[in-house]
């Protein structure tokens, strides 16, 4: 779960109308943390690991910059274009970390992750990508009972050359659509482990009331992760 603490956009700075929210940033992290304890509370007997990779994405004489190469926990580097796309970098290094030291079945990833998700999906809807059909339906339908809505998204394989950059092995912000290329991106972190991306920029905070949602961070995600580990339970 993407745990940026605040997010200015660092050098790639953001505006500042509406920058306080990004005191929610770390809404991705938040839900896998809210989703662990609870599935240890009720005892469920099944494996999770979560991961949170920790940051706050502002400026000092350290900040990383556009057009410098990132090599992260697995050895693959990344071309920066824009400071602004910090969750992605976050995310690849605790990709690459469970793959290389968990040896997990599933990996499932949260995040406030693209501004272009909000804009397809709104804020009440949160966006899946995922490498197996199965476990797209599984999310969807754990999501449906337990009242958080989900979109499948498509993994456009003619978007797939557009990852790749000529002075590291990835572009860190691909051209075309916004969310389907940051997802594409991070597939290359996953080590082809069975893998589900949940992108939750617009669901993750409210400004009003809307059924049970106040104003403020939503905890969007924590009840689907919670459902969903229960239905691999289930089957056993």
């Amino acid at each position: 779960g993407k745990g940026i603490t605040f997010d200015t956009g660092g050098i790639s700075i953001k505006p500042a109308d509406g920058m306080h929210w990004m005191r929610t940033d770390m809404a991705g992290g938040a839900a896998v943390i809210a989703a662990l304890v609870t599935i240890a509370r009720l005892g469920l007997p099944i494996h999770v690991t979560g991961l949170v990779p920790i940051a706050e994405n502002h400026v000092s004489g350290s900040s990383y910059r556009p057009g410098d190469v990132v090599r992260h926990y697995d050895g693959q580097t990344t071309e920066v274009s824009n400071t602004d796309a910090e969750g992605r970098m976050v995310l690849a290094d605790a990709l690459g970390y469970a793959v290389r030291n968990l040896k997990p079945d599933v990996i499932i990833d949260v995040a406030t992750l693209t501004g272009s998700m909000k804009i397809a999906l709104g804020t009440r809807i949160g966006g899946v990508f995922a490498t197996e059909d199965s476990l797209a339906s599984r999310i969807v339908s754990a999501g449906e009972r337990r009242g958080e809505a989900w979109w499948r998204m498509p993994l456009l394989a003619d978007l797939e050359e557009a990852v790749a950059s000529e002075i590291a092995d990835w572009q860190q912000c691909p051209p075309g659509p916004g969310s389907i290329t940051a997802a594409l991106f991070l597939r290359k972190f996953t080590g082809g482990v069975p893998w589900a991306h949940l992108d939750i920029a617009g669901p993750a905070r409210s400004e009003k009331v809307v059924d049970e949602v106040v104003p403020g961070a939503t905890g969007f995600a924590t009840r689907t992760l919670v459902e969903l580990v229960a239905s691999y339970v289930t089957e056993e």
